[in-house]
């Protein structure tokens, strides 16, 4: 899983693996989840992200190793 900020454009990306994205769907406004060829969830854009989402505070939770990696 890779969660990144982009901050010029105010995006927030999720990926969940690293299969290519072959189908999006806007589930809500600014929020677009991607889809594999066999219709699985591969990521999440969250769009003017900073306005949705508490990008201060993280909280991961039931993970035994984590990397956290600044954008």
């Amino acid at each position: 899983m890779k969660i990144q900020y982009f901050p010029d454009t105010d995006t927030l990306s999720i990926r969940l693996n690293n299969n290519p994205s072959t189908e999006s769907m806007e589930i809500a406004p600014d929020v677009v989840v991607d889809f594999d060829a066999d219709g699985a969830v591969v990521g999440l854009d969250i769009d003017l992200a900073s306005s949705k989402v508490d990008l201060k505070h993280l909280d991961l939770q039931g993970l035994m190793k984590t990397r956290v990696e600044r954008c």
